[in-house]
């Protein structure tokens, strides 16, 4: 069973906590009201679950939702002392007192048409004494003279003291300032995210043969490479920059995931030399459907990452669709999912392809017994 926080406080997925933040603060922001007026929030969880990258969608929500620029300061607390956070001290005018030179995160962009966004992350990892100079910040949005803007949110994150990471208990004083949610791992969170953001076939076929490998962290071992979420969009960029070959990447996949978790990689990808020509699928050519269930999931990633790449083609992805009639029920529908999470509404582009109405025609009239 997986390790809480606490049990009073509540649980939410990656997509659950982007969803219900970016609304709170767009519902603030468009009526015209300074999101200083939410609390400071603070996301807990194990290494690599995808706090940093929950910030990054927000901002990127927000930005829609309100047609404002949003910049995030990214603040990695455990590299600060208490005086770094107020500035540096220098003489006035007149050499009577002393000021203070504000940092630059609190150098931000205060107009009309900016939103900011002030990560404190890794703030579980930093002493006591950093964590006690964030206190103005999160309730007071203050240190020493100098404030945050009024158009400034403010998010934390950090692991757990169960996390056998660094981490320094939270004193009670700076946790009662905050909004706290605890961030679980969830596969079908991650698995819109990443058929959206380009992540390798081969990583999102596997993982969707195999989906209680995305989360490999055991607080209880020493390992120092083990799959997380992180640590599996680390191995996709290797496959995607440096070499699809699984084969000559491999050390650099174990250093990542460790040897165990790069070996079963390593052999399912084998499965990839039975699929057909992904430009031949999407070409409309007559090409075989796979009948292995390993070398399905691995046709329906390699189909989603190649239509993701294509996904303004309307004909190229009306090929693949008429091919995905072909292939059994749940694949197919699987497939039909993860196009959908391409963008958001991208499903209306889908009604607009003539063979995405004639599957859905075709599945309507099978649930209803029709067929």
């Amino acid at each position: 069973m997986e390790e809480r926080l606490s049990a009073n406080l509540p649980t939410l997925s990656i997509d659950k906590a982007v969803n219900l933040l970016s609304k709170s603060y767009l519902n603030v922001i468009n009526a015209g009201t300074s999101p200083k007026v939410l609390p400071s929030v603070m996301l807990w969880g194990p290494p690599g679950v995808g706090k940093s990258q929950a910030v990054r969608q927000m901002a990127k929500n927000i930005e829609e939702g309100s047609g404002k620029k949003v910049a995030v300061t990214d603040v990695r607390l455990l590299l600060f002392n208490p005086i770094d956070l107020r500035g540096i001290p220098v003489a006035n005018a007149e050499k009577t007192l002393a000021v203070w030179l504000r940092p630059k995160i609190f150098d931000m962009d205060v107009g009309e048409g900016t939103v900011n966004i002030l990560f404190l992350d890794e703030l579980s990892a930093a002493p006591q004494s950093v964590q006690a100079a964030a206190y103005q910040i999160t309730l007071d949005r203050v240190v020493g003279e100098h404030k945050l803007p009024d158009n400034c949110i403010v998010i934390a994150a950090g692991n757990r003291l169960t996390d056998k990471s660094v981490s320094f208990k939270m004193p009670k004083a700076l946790a009662n300032r905050l909004l706290h949610f605890e961030i679980e791992g969830s596969f079908e969170s991650w698995r819109r995210w990443a058929s959206a953001s380009g992540i390798n076939g081969k990583v999102l076929g596997y993982l969707l043969f195999r989906n209680d490998r995305l989360f490999g962290f055991d607080s209880s071992k020493d390992d120092l490479a083990f799959p997380t979420p992180r640590s599996w969009e680390m191995v996709s960029n290797i496959l995607n920059n440096v070499s699809d070959d699984v084969e000559t990447v491999y050390p650099m996949i174990a250093g990542l995931i460790g040897v165990g978790s790069a070996l079963e990689f390593k052999i399912w990808c084998k499965v990839y030399s039975q699929l057909p020509s992904m430009d031949d699928v999407f070409s409309g050519r007559a090409v075989s459907v796979p009948k292995d269930t390993d070398a399905m999931f691995a046709l329906v990633s390699s189909m989603t990452a190649h239509a993701f790449e294509h996904r303004a083609d309307a004909v190229a992805i009306g090929h693949s669709l008429a091919y995905a009639r072909r292939m059994p029920a749940d694949f197919a529908e699987l497939l039909i999912r993860n196009y959908r999470d391409f963008e958001k509404d991208y499903e209306t582009f889908l009604k607009t392809v003539r063979e995405y109405s004639d599957y859905s025609a075709e599945r309507g009239a099978m649930r209803n017994g029709k067929v």
